[in-house]
């Protein structure tokens, strides 16, 4: 089968190399423009790019998809299928409609549930216990289209969304492939999404970041852990400098302490009272510096017993 590929982000690497490495015939990957990155704003290409230029396939890189602006490309290439997975914009209509088995895409988790841009973090930061990926035709709405195929993957305690994303990268390009088997087949059954158990997952922003430790300790961890390693969930040194937490755990205690107040700080972790427990930093970044240890940060001065954090 001919394939367009539409991806951008690491995530979206799991199912090209599934596809190449499957033997399909993929036409060409589209993927957005480079962008300036680092402290030097370098140009750099997103790794989708990366990929297929090491694989010899032919790289479109639309500065905009509307308009009619990638007809003619379409024509040129005339892919029986467009695969979609975190491409990163809106397909207009005559981009959905050109392929004669349709525009599928992967998406990060079970839908109707967790519709939008952040669906890997915002489960993770919501306490659940299982995501997965689902496979659909693509329609105008915002993943709004039939869903075909679905694998649930289970979140663990210690996950964060590091190891999410991969589990869900392997999931997804194991559910494309049977996908675009099945599309082969003609044996596809496309099932209506219940727009009423559907709950949207808007872009993390900066805000979202920000621990409050007046809330329970599981909660906060669960924020630390879905934001981790990127873009990492933060508070405030007394010194007012950032403090972005890498890696946590909670424990249970008593309530009655102030909010935020360090308790506990050692090589075992940085112990913080939040509304119902713990929370213990094992690892994070002071701002202006690498990721240290809690050992280290202690050992340094950096953080305190009795400190509280989250105070400007």
């Amino acid at each position: 089968m001919r394939i367009l590929f539409m991806g951008t982000p690491d995530f979206a690497l799991f199912s090209l190399d599934a596809l190449v490495k499957s033997g399909e015939e993929v036409v060409g990957v589209v993927t957005q423009p480079d962008k300036p990155k680092g402290r030097g704003y370098t140009l750099t290409p997103p790794p989708v790019k990366v990929y297929a230029m090491e694989h010899g396939i032919k790289v479109y890189q639309p500065a905009t998809l509307k308009d009619g602006a990638f007809l003619e490309t379409l024509e040129k290439l005339a892919p029986e299928m467009i695969v979609v997975v975190a491409y990163g914009k809106i397909l207009p209509k005559y981009v959905l409609d050109f392929p004669k088995y349709g525009c599928i895409n992967i998406h990060g988790s079970l839908l109707p549930k967790y519709r939008g841009a952040a669906p890997m973090q915002r489960a993770i930061i919501d306490g659940e216990k299982v995501t997965g990926v689902t496979s659909m035709y693509m329609a105008e709405g915002l993943d709004t289209g039939d869903m075909l195929i679905k694998e649930e993957v289970e979140i663990a305690e210690d996950d964060n969304f590091e190891s999410v994303h991969d589990k869900l990268g392997e999931a997804g390009a194991r559910v494309l492939l049977l996908t675009v088997d099945a599309a082969k087949q003609g044996t596809l059954k496309p099932e209506k999404q219940d727009d009423s158990l559907a709950t949207h997952t808007s872009k993390i922003e900066k805000g979202d970041c920000l621990i409050d430790f007046s809330a329970d300790a599981h909660t906060i961890h669960n924020k630390i852990r879905g934001l981790s390693p990127f873009p990492l969930a933060f508070t405030h040194m007394p010194n007012g400098k950032l403090l972005k937490i890498v890696k946590a755990h909670f424990e249970a205690a008593n309530g009655g302490s102030e909010y935020g107040k360090v308790v506990r700080a050692d090589k075992g972790g940085i112990a913080v009272c939040a509304k119902d427990g713990l929370v213990v930093i094992e690892v994070a970044t002071p701002e202006g510096k690498k990721a240290q240890s809690a050992a280290d940060l202690v050992n340094g001065r950096q953080i305190s017993l009795g400190d509280i954090l989250g105070v400007r």
